[in-house]
C-alpha cells in the first residue's frame, strides 16, 4: 500500500526541516506560494526553498519535502520521477512518489474513467504504433475544434486549438501530433468544449481530502500551436477569480477525491489535491485535468485558505 506521506525520516536529533521544492526558474517560489513559507516560519517550522535538480542538494537533511513550483518537470519526466524516488529513500515527500509518477501523465484519466468519473472525450495516440499522417487525420474530429497535446505537459505547453472544418488547420494539427510522437510523446486528441470559453474551468482544491476552496479560470487555448512559443515560459498565463462551486462540480470533485485510495492504494487522504472542471455541451462538469504534483492553490484568491493549508502541512510535519 501507498501511504498519503510515506516514508523514512532522517535519523537526527537535529529539529525537523521542511523543504519546498521549486524549479531554477523559480528560485524563490511562485508569487502565490511565498506567504506559505512565512506563514510555516511563523508557525516554528524550519523552511528551505530548494531547486529540485540541484545536484548539490543533499535531501536527507529534509524531514519533509513539499513538492510546489517543480513546473520544467515536464521536459524531464523520467528525471523528475527519479527525483521523487530518491527523495523518498531518505525523507517524507508529499505528494507521496508513486503519486507523482501515476499523476504526471494525463493517461491518469483512463483510470478515472473506468471508475465511471465523467471526463473530457479523449483519443490516445501511441507514438510505438507510428502513426502516418492519414492516420492521424482519420483520428481528428469532424467538426467544431479540438485540441492536441502531450500527456505529459504543465502550464499548457506544447499544446493546441484547432478548427476541423479548416484543412489548414488540420495539417497543422498533424504535423504538431506527428512532432510530438516522433519524440516519443504519447500524444491526446480532445474535442474542444466551447462552453469553457464562456463559463470557463473551474479549479477545486482539496486538502486532507476535504474541500477548501474554488477559482474560475478563463478559456487559454485561442490557437493552433506554434512551434518555439513556450520557449522561456514555464505556463501560460491565466485570468482566475474566487468562485463558489456548483453542487454538480462539487459533487464530482469529491467523487474524483474518493476515488483515489482506490486507485492509487492509499491508506489516507493525500496532502493536497486540485480537481479541475469544465462544461460538457449540456452544461454538466466533466474531469479536465486532477492535479496531485504541483498544481498551484491560489491561496491568494480564497481567505483563510492559506491557513488551512498550513494547519494541514503542520500537522503532518509534527506528527
Amino acid at each position: 500500500m501507498t501511504t498519503p506521506s510515506s516514508t523514512t525520516t532522517p535519523s537526527s536529533t537535529q529539529p525537523a526541516r521542511l523543504a519546498l521544492a521549486t524549479c531554477a526558474e523559480l528560485p524563490e517560489l511562485d508569487p502565490d506560494d511565498v506567504p506559505l513559507r512565512e506563514a510555516l516560519e511563523a508557525r516554528g517550522i524550519a523552511t528551505d526553498v530548494v531547486v529540485w535538480d540541484d545536484p548539490t542538494v543533499d535531501w536527507g537533511t529534509y524531514h519533509h519535502v513539499l513538492i510546489r513550483s517543480t513546473w520544467d518537470y515536464s521536459q524531464r519526466p523520467v528525471q523528475f520521477v527519479d527525483w521523487t524516488r530518491r527523495v523518498e529513500a531518505s525523507s517524507t515527500l508529499l505528494n507521496p512518489a508513486a503519486v507523482v509518477q501515476w499523476n504526471i501523465d494525463k493517461t491518469y484519466l483512463r483510470d478515472l474513467e473506468a471508475r465511471d468519473v465523467p471526463t473530457v472525450p479523449t483519443i490516445w495516440l501511441d507514438p510505438a504504433r507510428n502513426f502516418d499522417s492519414r492516420a492521424i487525420h482519420t483520428r481528428f474530429p469532424a467538426f467544431g475544434d479540438f485540441v492536441v497535446k502531450p500527456t505529459v505537459s504543465a502550464g499548457s505547453r506544447d499544446t493546441g486549438r484547432y478548427r476541423a472544418d479548416e484543412t489548414p488547420q488540420r495539417s497543422q494539427a498533424i504535423m504538431h501530433a506527428k512532432n510530438l510522437l516522433g519524440v516519443g510523446r504519447w500524444v491526446m486528441i480532445q474535442r474542444y468544449l466551447t462552453q469553457v470559453d464562456s463559463v470557463g474551468e473551474t479549479a477545486l482544491v482539496f486538502v486532507e481530502g476535504e474541500f477548501s476552496h474554488a477559482v474560475r479560470k478563463g478559456a487559454l487555448l485561442s490557437g493552433p500551436y506554434k512551434e518555439g512559443s513556450d520557449e522561456g515560459h514555464l505556463y501560460r498565463e491565466e485570468t482566475m477569480s474566487p468562485v463558489e462551486p456548483s453542487e454538480r462540480e462539487l459533487e464530482l470533485a469529491r467523487t474524483v477525491v474518493a476515488a483515489l485510495p482506490d486507485v492509487l492504494g492509499l491508506d489516507g487522504p493525500l496532502l493536497y489535491a486540485r480537481v479541475d472542471l469544465i462544461p460538457d455541451d449540456e452544461g454538466n462538469p466533466v474531469l479536465l485535468e486532477l492535479e496531485l504534483t504541483e498544481p498551484s492553490l491560489f491561496f491568494a484568491h480564497a481567505a483563510g485558505s492559506l491557513e488551512h493549508f498550513v494547519d494541514a502541512v503542520v500537522a503532518r510535519v509534527t506528527a
